[in-house]
Protein backbone atom coordinates (compact mmCIF):
# COMPACT_ATOMS: atom_id res chain seq x y z
CA UNK A 1 0.00 0.00 0.00
CA UNK A 2 1.59 3.49 -0.95
CA UNK A 3 0.03 6.14 0.96
CA UNK A 4 1.11 10.09 1.09
CA UNK A 5 1.89 11.77 4.39
CA UNK A 6 1.91 14.80 5.65
CA UNK A 7 5.03 15.90 8.28
CA UNK A 8 4.84 18.40 11.09
CA UNK A 9 6.32 21.17 8.83
CA UNK A 10 3.15 20.48 6.09
CA UNK A 11 5.19 18.83 3.33
CA UNK A 12 4.39 15.67 2.05
CA UNK A 13 6.10 12.22 2.49
CA UNK A 14 5.60 9.03 0.54
CA UNK A 15 5.38 5.66 2.17
CA UNK A 16 5.22 2.16 1.28
CA UNK A 17 3.87 0.02 3.80
CA UNK A 18 3.44 -3.88 3.54
CA UNK A 19 3.53 -7.14 5.00
CA UNK A 20 1.46 -8.35 8.60
CA UNK A 21 -0.65 -5.80 9.57
CA UNK A 22 -0.29 -6.85 13.72
CA UNK A 23 3.28 -8.14 13.19
CA UNK A 24 6.52 -5.95 15.05
CA UNK A 25 7.31 -3.22 12.28
CA UNK A 26 10.89 -2.61 10.48
CA UNK A 27 11.08 0.83 8.76
CA UNK A 28 13.80 1.19 6.19
CA UNK A 29 15.29 4.47 5.26
CA UNK A 30 17.19 5.15 1.94
CA UNK A 31 20.83 6.73 1.07
CA UNK A 32 21.71 9.71 -0.50
CA UNK A 33 20.03 10.05 -4.29
CA UNK A 34 18.17 6.92 -4.04
CA UNK A 35 14.68 6.36 -3.34
CA UNK A 36 12.43 3.46 -1.52
CA UNK A 37 13.00 1.03 -4.15
CA UNK A 38 16.23 0.41 -2.80
CA UNK A 39 15.09 -1.57 -0.55
CA UNK A 40 12.89 -3.99 -2.67
CA UNK A 41 15.10 -7.32 -1.19
CA UNK A 42 14.56 -6.50 2.28
CA UNK A 43 10.84 -6.02 1.67
CA UNK A 44 10.51 -9.07 0.21
CA UNK A 45 12.29 -11.05 2.83
CA UNK A 46 10.86 -9.55 6.09
CA UNK A 47 6.96 -9.15 5.17
CA UNK A 48 6.26 -12.52 5.46
CA UNK A 49 6.94 -11.51 9.51
CA UNK A 50 7.23 -8.59 10.02
CA UNK A 51 4.93 -4.35 9.01
CA UNK A 52 7.42 -3.28 6.82
CA UNK A 53 7.47 0.60 5.89
CA UNK A 54 9.97 2.42 3.22
CA UNK A 55 9.77 5.88 2.61
CA UNK A 56 11.23 8.21 0.32
CA UNK A 57 13.79 10.47 2.58
CA UNK A 58 12.53 14.42 2.09
CA UNK A 59 13.93 15.55 -1.45
CA UNK A 60 14.05 12.00 -2.74
CA UNK A 61 11.83 9.97 -4.86
CA UNK A 62 8.30 10.98 -4.43
CA UNK A 63 8.62 13.35 -1.24
CA UNK A 64 8.49 17.14 -1.34
CA UNK A 65 11.73 19.01 -1.54
CA UNK A 66 12.30 21.02 2.00
CA UNK A 67 14.68 23.60 2.38
CA UNK A 68 16.98 24.22 5.53
CA UNK A 69 17.00 20.55 6.02
CA UNK A 70 19.11 19.32 9.02
CA UNK A 71 19.70 15.51 10.01
CA UNK A 72 17.33 16.51 13.28
CA UNK A 73 14.82 16.64 10.75
CA UNK A 74 14.91 13.93 8.87
CA UNK A 75 15.19 11.76 12.09
CA UNK A 76 11.88 14.07 12.99
CA UNK A 77 10.11 12.67 9.43
CA UNK A 78 10.38 9.29 10.89
CA UNK A 79 9.00 10.08 14.25
CA UNK A 80 5.50 11.80 12.23
CA UNK A 81 4.91 8.59 9.82
CA UNK A 82 5.51 6.55 12.91
CA UNK A 83 2.80 9.04 14.41
CA UNK A 84 0.67 8.88 11.66
CA UNK A 85 0.58 5.46 11.07
CA UNK A 86 -0.19 4.97 14.85
CA UNK A 87 3.27 3.11 15.56
CA UNK A 88 4.89 3.04 19.60
CA UNK A 89 7.93 1.11 18.35
CA UNK A 90 9.57 0.13 15.63
CA UNK A 91 12.84 -1.51 14.24
CA UNK A 92 14.36 1.10 12.30
CA UNK A 93 17.35 0.33 9.66
CA UNK A 94 19.23 2.85 7.44
CA UNK A 95 21.87 2.79 4.88
CA UNK A 96 24.22 5.74 4.61
CA UNK A 97 22.14 9.24 4.75
CA UNK A 98 19.32 6.89 6.82
CA UNK A 99 22.32 5.45 8.91
CA UNK A 100 23.06 8.58 10.24
CA UNK A 101 18.60 9.12 11.11
CA UNK A 102 19.17 6.03 12.73
CA UNK A 103 21.88 7.54 15.47
CA UNK A 104 20.04 10.66 15.81
CA UNK A 105 16.78 8.34 16.71
CA UNK A 106 18.76 6.33 18.85
CA UNK A 107 20.33 9.65 20.73
CA UNK A 108 17.09 11.77 20.87
CA UNK A 109 13.87 9.52 20.48
CA UNK A 110 15.20 5.76 21.82
CA UNK A 111 11.74 5.27 23.55
CA UNK A 112 10.42 4.59 20.26
CA UNK A 113 12.72 1.40 19.09
CA UNK A 114 13.05 -2.00 19.60
CA UNK A 115 16.51 -1.51 17.79
CA UNK A 116 18.26 0.82 14.90
CA UNK A 117 20.45 -0.79 12.39
CA UNK A 118 23.45 1.81 11.05
CA UNK A 119 24.26 0.21 7.60
CA UNK A 120 26.80 1.82 5.78
CA UNK A 121 26.97 5.16 7.74
CA UNK A 122 29.01 6.92 10.14
CA UNK A 123 29.28 9.28 13.03
CA UNK A 124 30.60 12.39 10.73
CA UNK A 125 30.14 11.53 7.03
CA UNK A 126 33.14 12.84 4.72
CA UNK A 127 33.55 16.85 5.48
CA UNK A 128 31.34 20.21 5.53
CA UNK A 129 33.58 21.67 3.22
CA UNK A 130 33.30 19.02 0.77
CA UNK A 131 29.08 18.51 1.12
CA UNK A 132 29.15 22.07 0.64
CA UNK A 133 30.77 22.12 -2.62
CA UNK A 134 29.18 18.87 -4.14
CA UNK A 135 25.93 20.78 -3.24
CA UNK A 136 26.96 23.84 -5.09
CA UNK A 137 28.13 21.86 -8.18
CA UNK A 138 24.82 19.75 -8.34
CA UNK A 139 22.61 22.94 -8.02
CA UNK A 140 24.52 24.44 -11.16
CA UNK A 141 25.09 21.68 -13.16
CA UNK A 142 22.98 18.65 -11.85
CA UNK A 143 23.34 15.25 -11.34
CA UNK A 144 24.86 13.74 -14.52
CA UNK A 145 28.27 14.28 -13.63
CA UNK A 146 27.70 11.82 -10.35
CA UNK A 147 25.56 9.47 -12.19
CA UNK A 148 28.34 8.68 -14.44
CA UNK A 149 30.78 7.27 -11.43
CA UNK A 150 28.44 6.96 -8.68
CA UNK A 151 29.00 3.05 -9.62
CA UNK A 152 32.78 3.15 -8.12
CA UNK A 153 31.39 4.38 -4.61
CA UNK A 154 28.01 2.10 -4.40
CA UNK A 155 29.35 -1.14 -5.67
CA UNK A 156 32.70 -3.30 -5.37
CA UNK A 157 34.30 -4.29 -8.52
CA UNK A 158 33.51 -8.15 -7.40
CA UNK A 159 29.81 -6.91 -7.98
CA UNK A 160 28.01 -7.19 -11.85
CA UNK A 161 26.30 -4.19 -11.31
CA UNK A 162 25.52 -4.01 -14.81
CA UNK A 163 23.54 -7.20 -14.87
CA UNK A 164 21.44 -6.71 -11.82
CA UNK A 165 18.09 -5.12 -12.25
CA UNK A 166 17.88 -3.38 -8.86
CA UNK A 167 20.84 -1.88 -9.14
CA UNK A 168 20.64 -0.56 -12.88
CA UNK A 169 16.78 0.95 -10.90
CA UNK A 170 19.23 2.60 -7.96
CA UNK A 171 21.75 4.39 -10.01
CA UNK A 172 18.51 5.66 -12.74
CA UNK A 173 16.72 6.47 -9.11
CA UNK A 174 19.65 9.51 -8.45
CA UNK A 175 19.43 10.83 -12.32
CA UNK A 176 15.98 11.55 -11.67
CA UNK A 177 16.43 12.64 -7.91
CA UNK A 178 15.95 16.49 -7.57
CA UNK A 179 18.97 18.44 -7.84
CA UNK A 180 17.74 20.49 -4.93
CA UNK A 181 16.48 17.93 -2.71
CA UNK A 182 20.00 16.16 -3.47
CA UNK A 183 21.80 18.93 -2.30
CA UNK A 184 19.62 20.33 0.38
CA UNK A 185 20.35 16.76 1.97
CA UNK A 186 24.41 17.06 1.00
CA UNK A 187 23.97 20.22 2.90
CA UNK A 188 22.42 18.48 6.11
CA UNK A 189 25.26 16.04 6.25
CA UNK A 190 28.00 18.64 6.43
CA UNK A 191 26.61 20.12 9.21
CA UNK A 192 26.20 16.70 11.21
CA UNK A 193 28.47 15.23 13.38
CA UNK A 194 27.26 13.16 15.95
CA UNK A 195 30.45 11.53 16.81
CA UNK A 196 30.43 13.26 20.69
CA UNK A 197 27.04 12.24 21.04
CA UNK A 198 26.42 8.23 19.78
CA UNK A 199 27.82 7.36 23.26
CA UNK A 200 24.84 8.38 24.89
CA UNK A 201 22.18 5.44 22.64
CA UNK A 202 21.03 2.54 24.82
CA UNK A 203 18.66 0.86 22.27
CA UNK A 204 20.32 -2.29 20.61
CA UNK A 205 22.34 -1.26 17.82
CA UNK A 206 23.31 -3.02 14.62
CA UNK A 207 26.45 -1.71 12.71
CA UNK A 208 27.07 -2.95 9.09
CA UNK A 209 30.06 -2.28 7.29
CA UNK A 210 31.21 -2.91 4.17
CA UNK A 211 34.66 -4.58 3.72
CA UNK A 212 34.97 -2.81 0.30
CA UNK A 213 33.23 0.73 1.31
CA UNK A 214 35.34 4.04 0.05
CA UNK A 215 32.85 6.51 1.25
CA UNK A 216 31.96 5.25 5.16
CA UNK A 217 34.40 2.59 5.83
CA UNK A 218 35.28 -0.25 8.08
CA UNK A 219 36.83 1.96 10.99
CA UNK A 220 33.97 4.11 10.74
CA UNK A 221 31.88 0.96 11.96
CA UNK A 222 34.49 0.22 14.43
CA UNK A 223 34.41 3.66 16.02
CA UNK A 224 30.62 3.13 16.31
CA UNK A 225 31.15 -0.11 18.11
CA UNK A 226 33.21 1.11 19.94
CA UNK A 227 31.11 4.01 20.92
CA UNK A 228 28.00 2.57 21.77
CA UNK A 229 27.26 0.37 24.66
CA UNK A 230 24.87 -2.11 23.21
CA UNK A 231 25.64 -2.85 19.71
CA UNK A 232 27.05 -5.29 17.69
CA UNK A 233 29.20 -4.76 14.39
CA UNK A 234 28.96 -7.21 10.74
CA UNK A 235 30.94 -6.99 7.97
CA UNK A 236 29.54 -7.43 4.84
CA UNK A 237 31.97 -8.35 1.80
CA UNK A 238 30.29 -5.52 -0.12
CA UNK A 239 31.01 -1.74 -1.18
CA UNK A 240 29.06 1.51 -0.35
CA UNK A 241 25.15 -0.14 -0.52
CA UNK A 242 25.74 -3.75 0.46
CA UNK A 243 22.13 -4.44 0.52
CA UNK A 244 21.87 -4.45 -2.87
CA UNK A 245 25.63 -5.93 -3.58
CA UNK A 246 24.80 -8.88 -0.66
CA UNK A 247 21.35 -9.11 -0.40
CA UNK A 248 21.26 -12.32 1.29
CA UNK A 249 24.01 -11.55 3.58
CA UNK A 250 22.24 -8.43 4.55
CA UNK A 251 19.01 -9.96 5.26
CA UNK A 252 20.56 -12.91 7.38
CA UNK A 253 22.62 -10.24 9.03
CA UNK A 254 19.56 -8.12 10.02
CA UNK A 255 16.78 -11.21 10.72
CA UNK A 256 19.38 -12.87 13.42
CA UNK A 257 20.17 -9.28 15.14
CA UNK A 258 16.50 -8.77 15.51
CA UNK A 259 15.84 -12.16 16.23
CA UNK A 260 18.06 -12.19 19.15
CA UNK A 261 16.06 -8.92 20.47
CA UNK A 262 12.90 -10.13 20.31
Amino acid sequence: MNIAMTNRQGKTLSIAISGQDHAPVIVFSNSLGTDQGMWQPQVAAFEQQFKVVTYDTRGHGQSDVIEQTTVQNLAEDVIDILNGLNIEKAHFCGISMGGMTALWLGIHHADRFHSITVANSAAKIWNEEGWNARADAVIENGLADLVATTHTRWFSEQFDYQHDALAQRTIQSLATTPALGYAESCRALAKADLSTEIQQISVPTLIIAGAFDPVTTVSDGIYMQQQIQDSELAMIDASHLSNIEQPELFNQTLSQFIGSIQ
